[in-house]
């Protein structure tokens, strides 16, 4: 069972997003906040796995949020959902800590797989945004090449969480047990000074990163 923690200043769009993510035996909605100032409260007074967020909300918005969560709770997930189809804003929640950016728009059945891809250490961008993001980033890494000091190994594990696989598929593609996989992406984030797999892909797609 996964406990969520739903940040929305809209009362019924909370209602309808916990209707659809209850509809799953495993999720259950534990505490509700109209705002970020509310949801870091709400985080002290329940254990939470994972954090569905606004970005545009009164007194603290989901960026922020996010950030000061992340701080504070760094093993908790944290999936932005937004009516908002804005790449600078996935860009950065995406460096802010998060771990997924999805559109209100989005069908039941999508909700429900981001929030288990990043309960799993999976990332999830809305392919509208993605459409927008990507190509962004991929055109600043041509402007600034820079060595990456990451062996070929290191190399193709980044390249495969930039493209937001899980620990087990990557495990599976290259014939590893997880365990190796974990413990190859630890040397890369201290070797890139990064502070989570999230800043990792956004290296991976930001540097195009190949083997």
């Amino acid at each position: 069972m996964f406990n969520i923690l739903l940040v929305e200043d809209q009362a019924l769009v909370r209602q309808g997003l916990k209707m659809m993510i209850e509809q799953d035996p495993q999720l259950k909605v534990v505490a509700e906040a109209e705002n970020g100032l509310e949801a870091l409260h709400e985080m002290e007074q329940h254990i939470i796995d994972l954090v569905i967020m606004d970005i545009r909300m009164p007194v603290m918005n989901g960026l922020e949020a996010t950030r000061k969560m992340k701080e504070r709770w760094p093993d908790v997930k944290i999936l932005i959902l937004t009516t908002f189809n804005d790449d600078e804003y996935a860009v950065q929640a995406l460096k802010d800590g998060a771990n997924g950016f999805l559109l209100k728009t989005a069908e039941q059945q999508k909700l429900i797989q981001a929030i288990y891809s990043c309960m799993k250490g999976g990332m999830t961008i809305h392919e509208d945004v993605a459409a927008k993001m990507v190509p962004k980033l991929l055109q600043k890494s041509k402007q600034v090449r820079v060595d990456i000091p990451l062996s070929p190994r290191e190399l193709m594990i980044a390249k495969l969480v930039g493209e937001g696989k899980t620990n087990k598929e990557i495990a599976a593609e290259l014939h590893l047990s997880i365990g190796t996989v974990k413990n190859h992406i630890t040397q890369i984030l201290q070797k890139l000074q990064l502070r989570d797999r999230t800043q990792l892909a956004i290296y991976a797609i930001k540097h195009d990163i190949t083997p």
